[in-house]
């Protein structure tokens, strides 16, 4: 983090904002007017040479480095502003003035304006999120604007966290479906992201990794490309943007990358983005942007930040009911229940994991049955497997005060398949022909016992 400049117009002023109280990193600044030679505010220093580029220039300003324009007069704005420019072209700016109109404002690619005399320190702290966010759109257009078609690649059958991301990064970007199209090496085959798409009249193309050729920009959303496999192709090794919250995977370059794995949802950090922006959100996107958070936080209440409850609580005075009620109910094939409902009557809890083996379905009911599992008594680890496409695929949860999910699941396919996750819930892959031979059958009891065995020693790991 750098630092925060603060420039303050006059003594008065200094005096206010050194009684809203000093920030980490910031270096308060005074700008003398002219019968103030003597009245140096307490923890503040003069600027010499005033709003020259020199006085700017002795700040010695750094990459990083954020500045405030505390002033009542656009002049001093404008003239600071100018001078910041000359000598730190890509610092962002925040004036704060409770009398500068936005028409009064300079031309600067990222300034924010806001109130002074209104706000209290963690308002000003926001705003500096603002700012920071801000400074990242600012990059990520400037980045991707000389592109003629970016794609947005989602994870395969892309979950509602990825889709609403996707969405609201080609919004930010000023483009349609024409000049950045959603791709996704994997069908939609959830109901509920089925019925997302659907209900946001969006499009999702399939696409093999030597089309991604097709596209001059890159940018992928809620997933990093090393998910695809340790061998990824060479179209993914070096990206434009990767904007995630899952924990941060090596192997790839990026020339924009914004990861924060504090975060519950991909969908908290481009609503975030889409603020800063001042960009109107509007009912469709607020739904999807909620319904993404929702699923990835489990309502708010698995893995989540307080960023995450900001941007549902800014979202849901924007959002529109009726779509997201469509979403919410997706429904569960009859089959895929019947199978649930064999495979719980086989099914035990033992030391704290329920393993249910629901055999030959349809891959949407795994996830599914898996967050029905977690709710038996004594569970605190559920696994729901079932045969896919010559595939054992299991989806993993648990009660989120025990060891990560991903963590456990890339140590059961180690050797095997793929897997990973969050702290909370994670899915994995095992070729059957993988399986068997290393554990012999493939029927429903020896998976079981072999997932059980497997997963209690992953779990009890490091313990």
């Amino acid at each position: 983090m750098g630092r925060r400049i603060i420039l303050c117009d006059g003594a008065e002023l200094a005096r206010l904002w050194g009684r809203i109280g000093t920030g980490e990193q910031e270096e308060l600044i005074w700008v003398p007017r002219e019968d103030e030679a003597r009245a140096r505010p307490r923890g503040f220093r003069a600027l010499h040479g005033r709003l020259s580029g020199e006085g700017i220039e002795k700040l010695d300003p750094k990459e990083g480095d954020e500045f405030a324009l505390v002033s009542e007069e656009p002049g001093f704005v404008r003239t600071a502003a100018k001078a910041i420019g000359k000598i730190a072209p890509a610092a962002p700016v925040l004036v704060l003035s409770d009398r500068i109109e936005p028409d009064d404002l300079p031309l600067h690619p990222c300034l924010r304006r806001t109130g002074l005399r209104t706000q209290i320190r963690d308002d000003i702290d926001e705003e500096f999120s603002h700012l920071g966010n801000l400074s990242r759109v600012v990059a990520l257009r400037n980045l991707l604007a000389p592109r003629e078609r970016v794609a947005i690649l989602l994870q395969p059958d892309p979950d509602p966290d990825g889709i609403a991301s996707g969405l609201a990064l080609r919004a930010l970007l000023g483009r349609k479906r024409s000049t950045a199209p959603f791709v996704s090496f994997g069908e939609i085959e959830r109901p509920e992201n089925r019925a997302l798409v659907e209900a946001l009249a969006i499009q999702v193309r399939t696409v093999t990794p030597d089309e991604l050729d097709e596209f001059d920009g890159l940018a992928l959303v809620d997933v990093q490309p090393t998910v695809f496999g340790e061998e990824i192709p060479a179209r993914l090794r070096s990206v434009d943007v990767v904007i995630d919250h899952h924990p941060e995977r090596a192997g790839y370059d990026a020339v924009m990358r914004d990861i924060r794995t504090g975060y519950g949802a991909t969908s908290t950090i481009l609503t975030e983005y889409l603020r800063a922006a001042e960009l109107e959100i509007g009912p469709k996107l607020a739904a999807g942007l909620i319904y993404g958070i929702k699923s990835d936080t489990q309502v708010l209440g698995r893995e989540t930040s307080a960023h995450d409850v900001n941007a549902f609580a800014y979202l849901h005075a924007r959002h529109s009911p009726a779509l997201l009620r469509r979403v919410e109910r997706p429904a569960v094939p009859l089959d895929g229940l019947k199978a649930l409902g064999r495979a719980l009557v086989r099914s035990r809890v033992q030391h704290g994991l329920h393993v249910v083996v629901l055999g030959r379905v349809r891959e949407d009911v795994i996830p599914q049955a898996a967050d029905f599992a977690l709710q038996a008594e004594g569970a605190e680890w559920a696994v729901a497997v079932g045969l896919v496409n010559g595939s054992l695929v299991f989806s993993v949860r648990n009660v989120g005060y025990v060891r990560a999910a991903g963590d456990v699941v890339r140590a059961v396919v180690e050797g095997l398949g793929v897997g990973g996750g969050h702290r909370s819930m994670a899915k994995g892959i095992i070729p059957l022909k993988a399986f068997r031979e290393v554990y012999g059958s493939a029927g429903h009891e020896p998976v079981r016992e072999a997932l059980e065995k497997a997963f209690a020693k992953a779990i009890r790991r490091d313990e």
